[in-house]
């Protein structure tokens, strides 16, 4: 589960970005979503802009499987959260930095 957040203070919805900051935010959605995916190797990606409960504008990318206790509702509310165990949180980091910098290099 990623979280993106444009960095200009203020920003509520989508339309409050010009049309390049959008088509930005868009290139950036994508390649977490590709990095995302392979590294966890999820059946289902979810993205969303809800921002009902934090109104700054806030993308998230969210890695599914039919086997996640929530499917197939939503991830929110279902299943109270639980932290990682460290060595597998910090693979996880580690794996999608190293597939974000490829990513951004490529791209």
């Amino acid at each position: 589960w990623l979280i993106l957040v444009p960095r200009r203070p203020g920003l509520i919805e989508l339309i409050d970005m010009d049309p390049k900051e959008q088509v930005q935010l868009l290139a950036e959605i994508d390649a977490a979503a590709r990095v995302l995916k392979s590294v966890t190797e999820c059946e289902k990606l979810n993205i969303a802009a809800l921002g009902n409960v934090v109104a700054q504008l806030h993308v998230h990318v969210v890695a599914r499987r039919h086997s996640d206790a929530a499917w197939p509702k939503p991830v929110w509310g279902v299943c109270p959260p639980t932290a990682y165990n460290p060595t597998v949180r910090n693979g996880l980091i580690g794996a999608l930095r190293r597939g974000l910098q490829i990513e951004r290099l490529s791209g």
